[in-house]
């Protein structure tokens, strides 16, 4: 059974024109790369502030179709 982490560079070797040395430079900086705490994550998110509500509506209509709400 393979995780979805091992997919990543098998694909990226395959899918995108790299060279040797791009696929070399993932690999050790995903070696050295450390997952975020939960707490880390909450705390990068709030670093972004509120987005005003009609900023959102403005994003989630396309032109000629009615907006909806949930």
């Amino acid at each position: 059974m393979r995780s979805p982490h091992d997919l990543e560079l098998t694909e990226l070797e395959r899918d995108l024109p790299t060279t040797a040395e791009d696929v070399a430079a993932l690999r050790r900086a995903r070696s050295l790369a450390q997952r975020m705490s939960l707490d880390e994550y909450l705390a990068f998110l709030e670093a972004f502030g509120d987005v005003p509500i009609e900023v959102l509506r403005a994003r989630g209509t396309h032109e000629g179709a009615e907006p909806f709400e949930l």
